[in-house]
């Protein structure tokens, strides 16, 4: 018998995991969106949008770029300033320019290792030629 190779089907998975440390400057207080120094859903929202943009990057052909168009985002659980947050985002739908992710965030421990989910959901983005796309937008009054 000879052993034979797997054949990958289709293009490689979008996908992309990023981790970071919560500052004063992350909290819902430093934000805007709460009273607490804790993880403010804002931050964490621009942070799970990151993820998505290091995860179609690879994909992103000459002058092209991509937008957010949809989020959804539970965010679930409170991370104290100096906690680290993983956050990781995997293509689960592409239908031409359109890629929806699914993202999750996951406080790590001091080791290195996941804690708990923070939060989950799913970013939409949408692939545009920059200079098209900035073109049609429109200065301000």
């Amino acid at each position: 018998m000879s052993a034979s190779t797997p054949v990958p089907s289709g293009p490689p998975a979008l996908e992309a995991t990023l981790t970071f440390e919560v500052t004063d400057a992350d909290t819902a207080l430093a934000v805007g969106s709460g009273s607490l120094p804790v993880l403010g859903t804002p931050r964490l929202l621009a942070w799970c949008e990151a993820a998505t943009c290091a995860a179609i990057e690879p994909a992103l052909g000459e002058g092209a770029t991509s937008v957010g168009t949809r989020v959804t985002l539970e965010h679930s659980a409170a991370t104290a300033v100096g906690g680290r947050v993983q956050v990781s985002a995997t293509a689960g739908f592409v239908d031409g320019r359109l890629h929806r992710f699914s993202v999750a965030a996951r406080e790590l421990g001091a080791d290195g290792t996941p804690r708990g989910v923070v939060a989950t959901g799913e970013v939409t983005r949408v692939v545009v030629d920059a200079e098209r796309f900035l073109g049609r937008v429109r200065p301000p009054a």
